[in-house]
């Protein structure tokens, strides 16, 4: 039977993700627009940026946090292109974008002393191999196979070498522990609910470190330099933006920034996203055709929240045809306008993937799992039949 009660906020997309509660165009009469970002109040606004996620992410006051072009790859690809090199580094991966990173670093940078540790959808690899001896590049949270590491327990707080992290969709929903950390990446666009195109980029007193003594034998366009002539250039990470930013971007994301001290900093928010992973958990279950596409409980996302098919006929269908039913079910889903981008990301297994970042309320998640009960049997139906 058809379910009565739809999600008040049927957007569960994985990035832009949606926004705060309550949330409407008034969050943004603030906005310094047709000023200058180097003005006095465009850098009071960015450093507000700065100062804001410092406090609600609880970050060490002598780490840098600056704000960067392009999301949270330029992020990343600052980091890879900027480090990397001194010494060996261990590249790990276990879905899409951290592949991506592998990609730069063993097909772009073409590192000699680049080690690959990669695991499939829903797995992670073997963290007690990893050397941190070497330098070490890791998601925290995989945002297309929904596997999060557990903990920083795996990072030793004596290593030689540093450890970036690719915090994307992790950053306002898990707990971070930033002293095992000497590079953390994000963007506005997730778990806060930001506007995209913009990144943050956060430096350990060891990453500063090594961009100050040293220099890599290749070139750097602009907007990944980050010191001049061997001293960090302290401006990117006071307001002093590489580029233009949007400020109805820097804003929004103030507004989030805001509204999470407002409902109990971050405690809140990871209570806020790790209920509804508890939701689905408690419905996969009793569920006769879904599962996590991460096996194991402690690394289960509560952010992008990954599902695989169990049943076993559609399970019988071609790899194509099994994609197809995925696609048919989520545009069944859109439809009804019970959920908003819930299929699984293209490279990854067929199924359905809920974002259930902070920003999505534990009611609309709730209400939402019966669509998709009825969204299954409806598309089964259609394509198996009584088989």
């Amino acid at each position: 039977m058809k379910p009565s009660r739809r999600p008040s906020i049927p957007l569960f997309s994985s990035g832009p993700c949606a926004k705060r509660p309550g949330w409407t165009l008034d969050a943004l009469d603030g906005a310094l627009l047709g000023r200058s970002h180097r003005s006095k109040p465009g850098k009071a606004k960015l450093r507000e940026v700065i100062d804001l996620t410092r406090a609600v992410l609880a970050i060490p006051g002598d780490y840098r946090i600056g704000i960067v072009p392009a999301s949270d790859t330029g992020a990343v690809e600052m980091a890879l292109w900027s480090m990397l090199g001194a010494r060996g580094v261990d590249m790990l991966a276990w879905e899409s974008f951290g592949k991506e990173w592998v990609t730069d670093v063993v097909t772009q940078l073409k590192l000699p002393d680049a080690r690959t540790m990669i695991a499939d959808y829903g797995k992670l690899p073997d963290l007690t191999a990893v050397d941190f001896s070497r330098d070490v590049v890791f998601p925290w949270n995989g945002t297309t196979a929904g596997v999060r590491v557990a903990d920083g327990d795996w990072i030793p707080a004596d290593r030689s070498g540093l450890s970036i992290c690719d915090a994307t969709s992790a950053a306002f929903a898990m707990d971070l522990p930033w002293n095992k950390i000497d590079v953390a990446t994000w963007s506005w666009q997730k778990v806060l609910g930001g506007e995209a195109a913009h990144g943050m980029l956060v430096l350990s007193p060891r990453a500063v470190q090594r961009l100050e003594s040293y220099q890599p034998d290749r070139p750097l366009p602009k907007i990944f330099r980050m010191t001049k002539n061997g001293k960090l250039i302290e401006g990117i990470f006071e307001g002093d933006t590489i580029n233009t930013p949007s400020m109805l971007c820097v804003e929004d994301a103030i507004d989030g920034l805001r509204w999470a001290l407002s409902v109990g900093g971050l405690p809140q928010l990871i209570r806020r996203s790790e209920q509804n992973l508890r939701l689905v958990a408690e419905w996969v279950e009793t569920s006769a055709w879904a599962g996590f596409l991460a096996d194991d409980p402690a690394t289960r996302s509560c952010t992008s929240i990954c599902l695989r098919f169990t049943d076993p006929d559609v399970n019988a269908l071609s790899g194509e045809a099994q994609a197809a039913f995925a696609k048919k079910l989520s545009a069944l889903l859109e439809k009804e306008e019970a959920a908003f981008d819930a299929g699984s990301y293209r490279d990854a297994p067929p199924g359905l993937r809920l974002w259930g970042g902070a920003t999505v309320e534990n009611d609309d998640m709730e209400a939402v799992l019966p669509w998709l009960d009825w969204a299954f049997a409806t598309v089964k139906a259609e394509v198996i039949g009584g088989r």
